[in-house]
């Protein structure tokens, strides 16, 4: 499900993910809802996946509306690895 190069966002809560999926479909910016990995842990249950080329724009977009995501991680060699803050 999650690729090598792919991203990961994680929110606080169902309502904000939720709300982040549905204004990124609104933008017509590539992403998919998809349950949080394993190996990252959420109380939320839903992450967005992001492909590399999209990110940048969704994040952008997240912001304006107050919904930056809480953590994101970037899968490299087959693993999750922690994004600093930007």
């Amino acid at each position: 499900m999650v690729e090598e190069g792919d991203w990961v966002a994680i929110f606080h809560s169902i309502h904000r993910v939720m709300e982040a999926e549905r204004r990124l479909k609104q933008q017509k910016i590539p992403m998919l809802l998809i349950p949080v990995p394993r190996q990252l842990s959420s109380d939320c249950g839903l992450a967005i996946r992001f492909e590399d080329k999209g990110l940048q724009d969704a994040l952008d977009d997240l912001a304006s509306q107050s919904l930056t995501p809480v953590e994101l991680y970037r899968m490299t060699d087959g693993k999750y690895v922690l994004h600093p803050k930007r």
